[in-house]
């Protein structure tokens, strides 16, 4: 699995295993570390200073701002209606579909095998609690869990 020449590497990134990764047509921000076993396609983008554990896929449409932590097994999705092929029978194409964009914007922490559907905004210093799906947009500083993920608390209530 390849770093391709057209991914974006800011300054002090940390890929413990290059060989471990697939990375190609991405961008990924200063001092961020990546796992092994971590796919990034085009057109995704990691911010800096950001933990994205083992395991985890980024697709193509999905933007994560700086100082997000990614659990391990983390899957992100594009597309809200997947198929293999057209009505027709005839195999799908990129130009079969469009990328429906996600956002997850700082600070927030996706715990471990979440998946997260196309489409949805993970808010500022939210919190996903291992397991989730996230199929609806995430309040900033909200926790949340389960299938699909609910509203379970408020990060700065949790704060000592």
């Amino acid at each position: 699995m390849p770093i391709a020449a057209d991914v974006t590497l800011g300054k002090d990134v940390r890929i413990h295993h290059p060989e471990l990764v697939n990375l190609y047509g991405c961008r990924i921000d200063d001092e961020t570390g990546i796992g092994s076993f971590v796919e990034i396609q085009k057109n995704a983008s990691v911010g800096a200073r950001c933990k994205i554990s083992s395991h985890t896929f980024i697709c193509e449409g999905v933007t994560i701002d700086d100082e997000v932590f990614v659990g391990h097994g983390v899957m992100f999705t594009n597309d809200l209606y997947p198929r293999a092929v057209n009505e027709d029978g005839t195999t799908q194409t990129e130009a079969d579909w469009s990328v429906v964009a996600t956002h997850v914007k700082r600070r927030a922490s996706i715990g471990s095998n979440a998946t997260i559907l196309a489409g949805v905004i993970i808010g500022e210093s939210a919190l996903v609690g291992a397991g989730a799906v996230v199929t609806s947009d995430v309040a900033d500083y909200a926790i949340v869990a389960g299938v699909p993920a609910r509203v379970v608390g408020d990060v700065r209530k949790r704060r000592g």
